[in-house]
């Protein structure tokens, strides 16, 4: 069992997001849920320039969790009978012109082949960009506040080659989820974010949570994001882009919830509230190449701390962490703050530091190992 319970795991939580704060993260709110309660923390700063601490029950975009959000709304709408998980996407969509052997479950499980629309990196090194905004550096700074109607992003990554035959791999793709929200849309009638309020958000009560669309404020409290990128003679513009306009990702990252909601959602989600068994355990039953299941990550802790379902998300300065043991009792969920950039800065202090957080929270006998990881945390800046 975890020790996090403790006196001393709960002062190491408070250690590691503090050496998170210290090696380049401005906020950091933490929130556990395990066998004894509910422990919060935060460490950093709410914005530059100022003394407070981020909020801890504060608002952030959470970038990619937004997908479990959405394959949960698709998955309890196979339940009621409106899709068929096995169906082909192209029975419900029928304009855009889907190659006909790709299923809903390939769109929920990014084993379609569809280009994605923020751009691909393949095995030689080589990157084919998607849409302009994320080019990244100042041109996306400059034009936050542009509106792409998710069609639009569909039809750019039909447009381009297939990455593989539908079925025969995996590879992350947001123009899946996008596809998804349009064929809900389709299939009910109503709006995504009406959809998601009747399944999920309504009977959990998630008042902190919401589908912002193209509103490009986000509710207070809230801790602010930042983007950093190169001046044409050298220098360095630091931005605070905590308003912008959302719709270029869509719905593979563009919702806003807190960390308390994320806890009630997976946890429910996981606990079997939200999704008749045999459909949580489709969800939950991950491909062979990254573990993915439908919209959720299905993660080893290590061989004393079993398995964790998982997603994770980051947009443009602000991330959050959504983990929770299979059912449902233990969960760990984390609102970040940073300085993004072209180059990716923060990508291995994110890994690092998750890593550490679910080593903490999920394995049997953390402290020895977690402790030493801090410490190489702060100390590798």
């Amino acid at each position: 069992m975890s020790l996090i319970h403790s006196t001393e795991g709960r002062l190491e939580l408070q250690r590691i997001i503090d050496g998170m704060a210290e090696n380049g993260f401005t906020g950091v709110t933490l929130r556990v849920h395990d066998e004894e309660g509910e422990w919060t923390g935060a460490a950093g700063l709410r914005q530059l320039g100022e003394a407070a601490k981020p909020p801890v029950d504060g608002h952030i975009r959470i970038g990619s969790n937004t997908k479990t959000f959405a394959a949960t709304v698709v998955l309890q709408l196979v339940a009621e009978g409106a899709i068929g998980l096995d169906a082909s996407a192209a029975g419900y969509l029928p304009a855009l012109k889907l190659d006909p052997r790709i299923t809903v479950r390939m769109l929920l499980q990014h084993t379609s082949g569809i280009f994605n629309f923020t751009g691909e990196y393949y095995q030689d090194g080589t990157f084919t960009p998607g849409i302009p905004a994320t080019t990244a550096g100042r041109e996306w700074v400059e034009n936050r506040f542009r509106t792409y109607p998710t069609e639009e992003l569909v039809r750019l990554g039909l447009s381009k080659p297939a990455r593989f035959e539908p079925g025969t791999d995996w590879s992350y793709s947001n123009t899946n989820y996008a596809l998804l929200r349009l064929l809900v849309e389709e299939v009910t009638g109503n709006s995504l974010t009406e959809e998601m309020e009747r399944l999920v958000l309504g009977p959990l009560g998630l008042t902190g949570t919401s589908l912002p669309d193209t509103e490009t404020g986000i509710a207070e409290p809230h801790a602010h994001a930042y983007y950093r990128y190169e001046e044409d003679g050298g220098g360095r513009t630091t931005v605070d882009v905590t308003r912008q306009n959302p719709s270029w990702i869509s719905t593979g990252g563009d919702m806003i919830s807190t960390t308390r909601d994320l806890h009630t959602f997976i946890s429910a989600l996981t606990g079997g509230r939200l999704l008749p068994d045999a459909l949580l355990a489709e969800m939950c039953k991950p491909e062979a190449k990254a573990g993915y299941g439908l919209g959720v990550f299905v993660q080893d802790v290590g061989e004393d701390g079993g398995k964790v379902i998982t997603h994770n998300g980051g947009m443009a300065g602000h991330a959050a962490l959504m983990y929770s043991t299979p059912d449902g009792a233990r969960t760990l969920t984390a609102a970040l703050n940073y300085v993004d950039d072209a180059a990716l800065s923060m990508a291995q202090a994110f890994q690092e530091a998750t890593q550490l957080l679910v080593r903490a929270v999920f394995a049997a006998n953390p402290t020895t190992e977690t402790t030493a990881t801090t410490r190489d945390l702060v100390e590798q800046e």
